[in-house]
C-alpha cells in the first residue's frame, strides 16, 4: 500500500510539474515565463498590495529521489517528499509609519517520504546526509517564522525579535542543490538537538551591527527547547520544556572584488544547556561497559567557516558565471555525534547563452562521526556479546561518509526551476559494510 501512495504522489508530483511546462509555453497571464509568480499579478492587485507594505509568499519545493545501484537496499524505488510555504512580510514603515521596521509571518507544511532512510542507509545508522534535503521534522503544518526587525542609528544596529531559526541570519548558505550536505545553513544538521533549521522556529532575538559596507558582527539567543519538534507542537509559543540558551556569534565579510559578490562568515556557537558525553560515564569510564549512566556537560559548543565567491562573469555579463562555496564546522568531540564537516561546491550560471538563466552545480562534501562514537558502538558490541553485521543487535561502526551531487538546473519560468540530479554517497551513514550508493534525483522550486 505504501508503494502504491508513493507512486501517486510521484505521479501527481509529475502532472503538476508538466501542468506548469505548459503554462509556461501558453503564456496565459497568470502563467508568464516573465512574471516571478505563477499566479501572475493578480491583474495589478499584487504590485498594489507590495506598494502598500503585504508582500504575500506561496512557494513549493518538491523532491523525488530514487536509487539506482547499491546502498543498503537495492530493491530499486523511489521517493517523494515536499514542502508547501504561505507567508507575507510587511513593511511596517508603509503600513503603519513605523520607521526602518519589517515584520513576517510564515507556515510551512512538509509531507512524504525519503529515500535515504531504508534502501540508502542501514535503518539501524540511517545516513547522515540525506538526499531529499527537503524531507523531516514531521508531517505537519509548522509556524516558521513570527518576528518583528527593526533597524536603529541611520541602519547601522538591527534588532530582530521573535520567533525564528539560527540559520536564517547564522551560517546562512543558498539551497541550489537536493542533498541536504550542500543545502542551507550545515551546523543544523551536525550540531545535535540544539540548532534547529528550517522549519522549526525558536523563541529568539538577533543584533546585528554593520561597521562598514562591507563587514558586519552579529549575536543572538535562541530558546533551546526540544518539545518544538514534537508531533503537533508546530504552533508552541510556550517556554515549557526549555533546556538552554543557543547563543551564536558571527563576523560577515562582503568584498566585491572586481565587482563580483563575495560573502565570507566565521561563527562561535555556544549551547547553555546538558549535554551528554558521546562515550564517558559519570565517573569518566567507558559507559558501553560499565552500564552506568553518561556523564553529563553543563554545555557544548562548535564553530564555523563558509566562504561564497564568484569568480568570473560570462562575456561581460556579471549576471552569469562561475562561482565557488565552501563549508566547514567543527562540534565538541565531547558531546556531538559528529565532530567535522566540510564541503565544497562550483556553479556556473548562465554557461549556455541559448539558456542564459540556467545554472550547472557539482559538489562535494565529507561529514565525520567523532571516534569516541565509533569506540563506544565497538564496545557496546563486546558488551552485547555480536560480531556479526547481519545480527539485528548489532550497532554498526560509523566512520565518515562522503556526498556528491551534480545537476542542471533548467530555470523554465521566472517562477518555475526544474533541477534533475545524481548523487553519489560513499560509506552510507559512515558504515563501510554499505554498499555506495547511486541515487537520481529531481528538485522542482516555484513559487506561487
Amino acid at each position: 500500500m505504501k508503494k502504491n501512495n508513493n507512486a501517486q504522489r510521484i505521479g501527481q508530483l509529475s502532472a503538476v510539474a508538466a501542468m506548469m511546462l505548459a503554462g509556461s509555453v501558453h503564456a496565459a497571464d497568470a502563467f508568464s515565463s516573465d512574471s516571478e509568480w505563477m499566479t501572475g499579478d493578480w491583474g495589478g492587485e499584487r504590485t498594489k498590495l507590495i506598494e502598500q507594505g503585504i508582500d504575500i509568499k506561496m512557494d513549493y519545493v518538491g523532491e523525488v529521489g530514487g536509487n539506482l545501484h547499491g546502498g543498503y537496499n537495492n530493491d530499486k524505488t523511489a521517493r517523494y517528499s515536499d514542502q508547501f510555504g504561505l507567508g507575507v512580510a510587511l513593511d511596517l514603515q508603509k503600513l503603519w509609519g513605523w520607521d526602518n521596521t519589517q515584520a513576517k509571518i510564515q507556515l510551512t507544511n512538509r509531507n512524504g517520504e525519503n529515500i535515504s532512510n531504508d534502501r540508502v542507509g542501514d535503518p539501524r545508522a540511517g545516513t547522515l546526509s540525506s538526499s531529499q534535503e527537503v524531507y523531516g521534522r514531521g508531517h505537519m503544518v509548522r509556524l516558521t517564522q513570527l518576528w518583528i526587525k527593526h533597524q536603529f542609528f541611520d541602519n547601522k544596529l538591527d534588532v530582530k525579535a521573535g520567533y525564528f531559526g539560527e540559520g536564517e541570519d547564522f551560517n546562512t548558505f543558498p539551497c541550489e542543490f537536493q542533498n541536504l550536505a550542500f543545502c542551507g545553513s550545515q551546523v543544523g544538521n551536525w550540531a545535535t538537538n540544539i540548532w534547529y533549521n528550517w522549519p522549526v522556529s525558536q523563541a529568539a532575538i538577533r543584533i546585528k551591527y554593520n561597521i562598514n559596507d562591507e563587514l558586519y558582527a552579529q549575536i543572538g539567543a535562541y530558546n533551546q527547547n526540544p518539545s518544538q519538534l514534537e508531533h503537533g507542537n508546530g504552533f508552541k509559543l510556550s517556554g515549557s520544556g526549555t533546556k538552554g540558551t543557543v547563543l551564536p556569534v558571527e563576523l560577515v565579510w562582503l568584498p566585491n572584488p572586481n565587482s563580483l559578490p563575495g560573502e565570507y562568515r566565521v561563527g562561535y556557537y555556544k549551547s547553555t544547556a546538558d549535554a551528554d558525553d558521546v562515550r564517558e560515564d559519570v565517573n569518566g569510564f567507558d559507559a558501553a561497559t560499565t552500564g552506568d549512566a553518561y556523564r553529563t556537560h553543563s554545555s557544548k559548543h562548535g564553530y564555523w567557516f563558509v566562504a561564497q565567491q564568484q569568480l568570473t562573469s560570462h562575456n561581460g555579463d556579471k549576471s552569469r558565471g562561475l562561482s565557488i562555496a565552501a563549508n566547514a564546522t567543527f562540534h565538541d568531540k565531547d558531546t556531538n555525534f559528529i565532530d567535522n564537516y566540510q564541503s565544497v561546491m562550483f556553479v556556473y550560471k548562465g554557461l549556455f547563452d541559448a539558456r542564459p538563466k540556467d545554472d550547472f552545480g557539482i559538489g562535494a562534501a565529507r561529514i565525520h562521526v567523532n571516534d569516541d562514537v565509533k569506540k563506544n558502538a565497538e564496545l557496546l558490541n563486546v558488551s552485547n556479546g555480536v560480531s556479526d553485521y547481519d545480527n539485528p543487535v548489532f550497532s554498526p561502526i560509523r566512520e565518515t561518509e562522503y556526498n556528491y551531487e551534480i545537476n542542471y538546473g533548467f530555470h523554465v519560468t521566472n517562477w518555475l526551476t526544474v533541477r534533475p540530479n545524481l548523487q553519489y554517497i560513499t560509506h552510507p551513514g559512515g558504515v563501510d559494510e554499505v554498499d555506495n550508493a547511486l541515487v537520481a534525483g529531481l528538485k522542482i522550486q516555484s513559487t506561487f
